[in-house]
């Protein structure tokens, strides 16, 4: 019998088309979930919405399917319990809403541009400049490509533009230049490194430059708000502040980095010479290198919102208009053709897996699962009876790893901020307000740290293949917590010595 049973299972695991095991576990979740009674304060469909989340999350860090199935099957459920709406019409129209957000389209349409990168050999040829520059050890390449993040930063307001849409492609190029491809099982060589450093210097610069990142804005309205109207953070006052804590997070992350995913190839004493002889061979620009490279002009200058700068504000431009100005230019202009964009099956999966989370976290928002948490934090923290240190950071780190749950910063950012700042102002001291406030400013940009979902740039980056979900979750939270520590060290003295507090 037991015989029996077991060459089922084996024939079931062989079958089916997901790990079992990991599906049994998933199941087992989500059932676990639903038989506990909704909290106090949340509604029970609310509650089911949270199982649901908590089932896709865990869904996906197991590897049940591929990531765009287990998206697929947040949709259905979504749909099918309709714990959004009271009709199954209803329901599927909130489980595909997400899929008009502006900023998954400029994540689709970035990793479109980048096709073009490969394709013309324009990203080949940036990437052996770097090698030249660069290339005698591949964390001298890490410490290019934060440069290059660190340079644009002020200037793109979109840190989905700046390091999935211009620094990724430079990555990717770099890395194919080592011959470092996940289709050939290579990344490790040089790639895998390259694409964590490629990532983490933008949650970094986007905390260091109030115009790096859409949401920071929004950030300055809230401390204003939250400190009525006393204390305001201008362009000059933010850069100011994060100024070097910001610097001694991007000195050290690639060295961090490098310690926690070293890169198979770190030494490459022939590269420069290489890279040079390389681009002998090539030649002067190609044409379709030379629009690739103008098109690349035009879109950060228009990321940079510069013509509104000169001429208004009504010539400012949604940073996902412009990624689709820059695609089209490509396409008319011949640099890549149709087949190119439907052949990129990255853009499109990304497009299912990141709408999905997108969506749940909107909708755990619309039901009040955020507010509540919200609320019940600030009950427990009274009742606890703790120091307004304690308090501070308990607040800090709430509102930080809270962004596990949301697929998006300025979601997130819009969802808390303000109710975590006002808990702050209530139980923290006068004297301590500014550095509570400037910590939870870094925070808001430090927070991307964590997910492969986190914030537009990650999806592009992740869905490269060059960094497993492991490693990008395990190397997520270290730097998180360097960070924070960084900016509370070394930022809270800085900022003392600024006369801020």
């Amino acid at each position: 019998m037991f015989t029996k049973l077991a060459a089922t299972l084996r024939y079931f695991k062989d079958a089916v088309p997901f790990r079992l095991v990991p599906a049994l576990i998933t199941t087992a979740v989500l059932l676990t979930l639903l038989l506990i009674p909704a909290p106090e304060g949340l509604a029970p469909k609310a509650w089911t919405l949270v199982a649901i989340f908590i089932t896709t999350i865990v869904a996906i860090i197991l590897k049940v399917m591929p990531i765009g199935v287990m998206a697929m099957m947040a949709i259905v459920i979504v749909s099918l319990a309709q714990v959004t709406s009271n009709t199954s019409k209803g329901a599927i129209a909130d489980a595909l809403s997400s899929f008009s957000n502006p900023l998954i389209w400029l994540i689709v349409v970035a990793i479109l541009i980048s096709k073009g990168l490969k394709k013309t050999g324009l990203g080949n040829r940036i990437g052996l400049m770097f090698i030249a520059m660069l290339g005698k050890r591949t964390v001298g390449i890490g410490y290019g490509l934060t440069i290059c993040e660190l340079v644009l930063a002020p200037f793109t307001p979109s840190n989905t533009a700046r390091g999935g849409g211009i620094v990724h492609p430079i990555m990717k190029s770099i890395a194919t230049a080592f011959d470092s491809d996940p289709a050939k099982g290579t990344q490790g060589k040089v790639g895998t490194y390259l694409a964590l450093v490629n990532y983490h210097a933008n949650p970094i610069t986007s905390a260091m430059f109030l115009t790096a990142t859409a949401p920071n804005p929004l950030v300055v309205d809230y401390v204003a708000r939250a400190t009525n109207q006393n204390f305001h953070l201008t362009w000059t006052t933010w850069a100011l502040c994060m100024l070097l804590p910001g610097l001694i997070c991007l000195l050290v992350m690639p060295l961090i980095i490098y310690l926690l995913s070293p890169p198979e190839l770190k030494a490459t004493p022939n590269a420069v010479s290489y890279a040079k002889e390389e681009m002998a061979k090539m030649g002067p620009l190609s044409f379709k290198e030379k629009v690739m490279l103008g098109t690349f002009g035009l879109m950060l200058v228009l990321w940079a919102n510069v013509p509104a700068m000169l001429l208004g504000p009504s010539f400012t431009l949604d940073p996902t208009v412009v990624a689709f100005i820059g695609l089209f230019v490509l396409i008319i202009t011949g640099t890549i053709d149709w087949d190119d964009v439907l052949s990129e099956k990255s853009a499109w999966d990304t497009l299912v897996w990141f709408g999905a989370l997108v969506m749940l976290a909107e909708q755990l928002n619309k039901l009040g699962v955020i507010a509540w948490f919200s609320a019940g934090m600030k009950a427990a923290i009274v009742a606890s009876g703790m120091g307004w240190l304690p308090v501070a950071a308990v607040l800090v780190l709430a509102f930080v790893f809270s962004h596990y749950m949301f697929a998006s910063t300025t979601a997130h950012i819009s969802a808390m901020l303000f109710a975590f700042l006002t808990v702050g102002t209530q139980l923290i001291p006068a004297e301590y307000i500014v550095p509570f406030m400037l910590m939870m400013t870094a925070g808001s940009g430090i927070m991307m740290t964590l997910t492969h979902y986190a914030t537009g740039t990650s999806p592009i980056i992740f869905g490269s293949g060059y960094v497993t979900m492991g490693a990008w979750w395990r190397v997520g939270f270290v730097m998180c917590v360097i960070e924070l520590l960084i900016f509370a060290v070394v930022g809270t003295t800085w900022w003392k010595l600024l006369g801020y507090w």
